[in-house]
């Protein structure tokens, strides 16, 4: 039995099993989940979801749906991921500010373009746009693309959708797959269609000859692309970079005053980032950045963006406008990666080769679809010949009839023209029905027809008939024979679409110069720096600190006085320095309370503890002192801190070290370090050297086992300087002078 399951194991390299599995995980990712295929445009889970809703018979000109049926139909059908993931593209697919052609219509609440979430599934209704279903879904049951098997082999999906436009291009696409991403701007589908037919005129074309049709993105929140000469480079590459502005007007309000009006936003503002706009507006009043701006309100509604702040009446528009796109998201950039499935492997497209899949793909279904409608045009021509010789051998096929024992004998003799067992009236009769040859499919034909046939009329309807199937074949040949006449039949069909469904462009192209803007100067002066033990920073003028001195001392954990135009250096346990400008401190009454320095900085109270704060223009002048836990020491000139980082790596820690102690050591000429077992050892600071902040420096203090620094002290020569170690007073001066990284002297409870 052993030797059997021996026989049945495969050793194989560990590395070699997990990189394949790795390898199948992510393409299955990027192929059946993250990224659209370049045909339809679609990812997996949009292209099933509408394909259900069509299967179900949410159609346009029918009533609405609950989308929890919509979603649990999918998920049990097609996509077994999660509800989520189906309910989120649905809801996707609905928004108008999100798309540039919507293809469902929602009903209910489907959230808004400031971030407000849709509303649960079992609340909101959805069915198919009309677009959609005669666009996306026309002639499926043509056979114009394959069916392949669902997750469970036991329904059949389409692999791709009949899309007769470039979807890819229209509506765009965004995706994070395995080790990369797509991110496609939606088009206008007017201008789309354009540069598709003069493509399929001119395979020849270049890009430059298909932006004189496809001009550029355009965004369903509008907006201005202001690197229009750079979207030619984008197309030919299929990566770049897209500088996007919202449109602003200014507005004459009451009094003389002026009103900025913020009437449509970059596409990357959408969501979330409409309020951390107005946040940025509002620090840049808060900080003041700028005092022009009197007032923030967004009166934003379904009819559209509308965001106004009020101004000053002498404000220099231009430069405030620029100072917005300079400093908040009014500017931003969309990054253009266009990258899809394209014969069954992720790649980057041109615009040229996207519209090239396109065009491909539309012969493609448009060869299977005439050939369909064909082969159904020639079997009815085939029946109705059959029906229209049968009429003038009627008398002869009735006796056939009355004549069998049952329809397969009647089907024997008209196919094969077999007369045995058939009761003729005369000999006659019996040789005419030998030789009668109707086919398998006019015989049925034959059997079925109902005698009101036989009318006048009804056969003259038979004849026109006819000629219409005839007509329709030599239509459907040419098309299958003639290139000519099947791009045209394609273009037609691109014409009605674009005359039903087409819109004006919403985003505006130009080539706009950097935004340039003059900050007002700042009037030195000189401040005091606040900030109490909970970590709340505020700055104070001079007046201020001077009348009320003696509590500013007692009740703040750090007081210095520094110029509004200094930064303030804030060091934590963690080894980081955090800068902060003292602009962006306010400036308050004594008695405010301040605002949190985590609000200023990276600084995260939660992870780290502030050991030391000062200015950035006396931390230049002097040299500081690092001691870590592990009692590792040195000395940093201040100068290595004045970086542009608002934060920085202070000092190197080895692991499971920390920060104990920063301070100034020019004036010092001791240096006491404290362990926590009450070892105490002071000596020259002289001995300890200068390194770069990338160094983890050298030993202090020889630690027992166990033990570590809790505290270190600078101190001047003579400057007498008591601390307490359990309720026992240890003067650090009288302390026996030792040599750097001794063991110290144990102090006697």
């Amino acid at each position: 039995m052993r030797e059997e399951m021996s026989d049945q194991i495969i050793r194989t390299d560990y590395a070699e099993i997990m990189q394949k599995s790795y390898i199948d995980y992510a393409m299955s990712v990027i192929i059946s989940r993250a990224l659209p295929d370049v045909r339809d445009g679609l990812k997996p889970v949009q292209r099933r979801t509408l394909y259900d809703m069509y299967e179900l018979g949410i159609r346009y000109d029918r009533p609405y749906r609950k989308c929890a049926r919509i979603v649990g139909d999918t998920m049990g059908k097609y996509h077994p991921h999660g509800d989520s993931s189906i309910y989120e593209a649905l809801v996707v697919m609905a928004q108008d500010f999100k798309k540039g052609q919507t293809l469902v219509d929602g009903h209910g609440n489907f959230g808004s373009i400031e971030g407000d979430g849709a509303a649960a599934m079992r609340y909101t209704e959805a069915r198919l746009e009309k677009l959609t279903q005669e666009v996306y879904l026309a002639d499926l049951d043509k056979n114009v693309v394959d069916f392949v098997p669902n997750f469970d082999e036991t329904e059949k999906e389409p692999e791709v959708l009949p899309v007769k436009i470039p979807n890819l291009l229209i509506n765009g696409a965004d995706g994070i797959a395995v080790g990369m991403a797509t991110s496609i701007p939606p088009h206008n589908l007017g201008e789309v269609i354009d540069g598709v037919k003069a493509y399929m005129k001119n395979n020849d074309i270049t890009t430059k000859g298909l932006m004189r049709y496809i001009k550029g993105p355009d965004f369903p929140t509008g907006g201005i692309v202001v690197n229009q000469d750079d979207l030619r480079r984008i197309y030919e590459t299929g990566s770049g970079k897209i500088r996007l502005r919202g449109k602003v007007e200014v507005e004459q309000a009451k009094g003389g005053r002026l009103r900025l009006v913020i009437t449509e936003i970059p596409y990357t503002m959408i969501g979330a980032n409409i309020g951390k706009f107005l946040n940025d507006v509002a620090a840049l009043v808060e900080s003041k950045k700028t005092t022009d701006i009197l007032d923030i309100s967004n009166q934003s509604s379904k009819e559209g963006i509308r965001i106004v702040l009020e101004l000053r009446k002498d404000t220099d528009v231009d430069n405030l406008v620029n100072m917005l796109y300079k400093k908040t998201r009014l500017e931003d950039t969309f990054g253009v990666n266009m990258l899809a499935v394209a014969d069954g492997r992720p790649e980057t497209l041109s615009l040229k080769q996207i519209i090239e899949h396109h065009v491909e793909f539309q012969f493609e279904i448009a060869d299977r679809k005439y050939r369909t409608l064909l082969g159904k045009e020639l079997e009815k021509k085939e029946v109705q010949e059959g029906l229209m010789k049968a009429v003038d051998v009627i008398d002869l096929i009735i006796e056939i009839l009355r004549g069998s024992k049952n329809q397969q004998q009647v089907k024997e003799c008209l196919v094969r023209g077999v007369t045995q067992g058939i009761r003729f009236k005369t000999k006659t009769s019996e040789r005419q029905a030998a030789k009668l040859h109707f086919t398998e499919r006019q015989a049925a034909a034959i059997l079925e027809m109902r005698l009101y046939r036989l009318i006048g009329l009804e056969m003259e309807a038979l004849l026109e008939e006819h000629e219409k199937t005839l007509a329709n074949i030599a239509h459907y040949e040419d098309l299958l024979n003639h290139y000519d006449s099947m791009a045209n039949a394609i273009m037609s069909e691109l014409d009605a679409v674009k005359k039903e469904f087409g819109r004006k462009r919403r985003t505006a192209l130009e080539n706009a110069e950097e935004a340039v803007y003059e900050e007002k100067k700042v009037e030195q002066m000189q401040v005091w720096f606040l900030m109490d033990r909970f970590g709340y920073v505020k700055t104070i003028d001079k007046a201020t600190y001077e009348r009320n001195k003696e509590n500013v001392v007692g009740e703040n954990k750090y007081v210095f006085s520094c110029m509004n135009t200094d930064k303030i250096c804030v060091f934590t346990d963690a080894g980081k320095m955090h800068s902060i400008k003292v602009l962006d401190i306010p400036l308050m009454k004594f008695r405010d309370k301040g605002i949190p320095v985590d609000n200023l900085s990276n600084y995260n109270s939660q992870e780290e503890q502030v050991l030391y704060v000062a200015g950035m223009e006396e931390l230049k002048k002097t040299s500081l002192l690092f001691v870590t836990e592990k009692a590792m020491l040195k000395q940093v000139q201040g100068e290595e801190f004045d970086v542009s980082k608002r934060t920085i790596m202070a000092t190197k820690l080895s692991p499971d070290d920390r920060l104990i102690f920063v301070g100034m050591a020019d004036t010092m000429e001791y240096v006491v370090l404290q362990s926590r077992e009450g070892y105490f050892l002071r000596f020259l600071k002289q001995e300890i050297p200068e390194k770069k902040k990338g160094a983890i420096g050298v030993r202090g203090m020889r630690l027992g086992e166990g033990d570590c620094l809790e505290h270190a002290y600078l101190l001047e020569g003579h400057t007498d300087y008591t601390v307490e170690y359990k309720e026992k007073k240890v003067s650090l001066n009288r302390l026996r002078l030792a040599k750097r990284d001794t063991k110290g002297t144990k102090t006697r409870l």
